[in-house]
């Protein structure tokens, strides 16, 4: 599967586009701030419904309009799909898969597989658990339509239960609580288990890669850490119960679930070099393809977006050796200078277009003779 044509009217500083891309490489190059991620940021939106960077989607609207329309045709089996999004400020969003628009946006998570790599990613190195679990479940929700319901529910108790924490106003029956938690108690036990089968896999294929891009001597680690690990939810959340009416929210969950990330037996958050964590990060997304080309039946669409800043040449040859295999699908990739894409296309060796980026205009690059 790969993305043949894309439209774009008014997604942020791209106020109207058509570009027909090649099933292997797509380059783009311009000035920062020209709207070389916006481009990505418009392929990754199809997949996944929203940005990358997770804002509000009345924010990826262009300033001056009052409307978005993504379109993108997809190249299936010699068949052609089309996917639409069009957004309308202060109304909801609409997706269609060939013309239907779908009942719930969960119900189109997975059917375009696609694995992004930006320098925005770098906080799922060096910030919070959140940003890990993300990671953890937009991976697992590619290929598990069944997490991502599990998902739902869990996060739909888990908001009820701390509207309650949060009312002080007014102090409800153990019972609803008791509802509540029996609720996030069966749908974090379905969400834990698949976390763990994905880490326990997913660990050997990461420590894998690094080793390939690094060739260095250092031992990087991952491992899974969650309350579940110490027995069941809902006794946890009924001795919390108190505590939590204090904090105003639940302090036990699958919601603080985190991925503990160590380079020779310390946090890389703190002893890695930005090199060694642009690896680390790096090696994990690349995990993710290798991981979503086993689950799934489609080869995931790569985005590599500035990836190569703060690596040393070395590194970034490893890398451009790892997605120049035939294993690797449609790959787009950006970089500021024309002459770092003429290199990259070089050791690739897989047929390409290159696109110029000024000021949110898209065209063909046509080569120096």
């Amino acid at each position: 599967m790969y993305l043949q044509s894309l439209n774009i009217l008014h997604f942020k500083n791209i106020k109207e586009a058509h570009i027909e891309f090649s099933p292997c490489l797509n380059c783009f190059f311009g000035k920062n701030g020209q709207g070389k991620t916006n481009v990505l940021d418009a392929v990754y939106f199809l997949s996944f419904c929203k940005s990358h960077t997770n804002v509000l989607d009345s924010q990826v609207i262009t300033h001056d309009a009052d409307f978005l329309v993504l379109q993108g045709v997809y190249r299936e089996d010699q068949e052609q799909h089309e996917y639409y999004c069009g957004i309308k400020r202060r109304q909801k969003k609409v997706f269609k898969h060939d013309k239907k628009a779908y009942d719930r946006l969960s119900e189109h998570i997975g059917r375009l597989p696609l694995v992004m790599i930006s320098p925005a990613d770098e906080k799922l190195i060096r910030e919070g658990s959140e940003e890990r679990r993300r990671f953890i479940d937009m991976t697992i929700s590619q290929y598990d339509p069944q997490y991502m319901r599990s998902l739902v529910g869990y996060t739909a108790a888990l908001q009820q239960r701390n509207a309650m924490l949060k009312d002080q106003d007014r102090l409800y029956e153990d019972s609803l609580y008791e509802l509540y938690e029996g609720q996030m108690d069966y749908h974090g036990k379905e969400i834990f288990q698949k976390r763990q089968q994905f880490i326990e896999a997913f660990i050997p294929i990461f420590n894998h890669h690094y080793q390939y891009i690094s060739r260095q001597n250092e031992q990087v680690g991952i491992s899974y850490s969650s309350h579940l690990s110490q027995g069941e939810l809902e006794p946890q959340l009924k001795n919390a119960r108190e505590k939590d009416r204090l904090l105003g929210f639940s302090t036990k969950g699958i919601h603080k679930d985190d991925l503990d990330i160590t380079m020779d037996g310390y946090p890389v958050k703190q002893v890695g070099s930005q090199g060694q964590s642009k690896t680390c990060l790096i090696a994990m997304k690349l995990a993710q393809f290798d991981f979503l080309c086993q689950k799934g039946s489609h080869t995931p669409i790569l985005l590599l977006d500035d990836i190569f800043d703060k690596l040393d040449e070395q590194r970034v040859e490893n890398i451009l050796s790892l997605v120049s295999q035939d294993s690797f699908g449609q790959i787009f990739i950006t970089d500021t200078h024309y002459g770092h894409l003429s290199q990259t296309l070089e050791r690739c060796g897989r047929p390409y277009k290159i696109f110029q980026i000024d000021n949110g205009e898209i065209s063909s690059w046509q080569e120096p003779a």
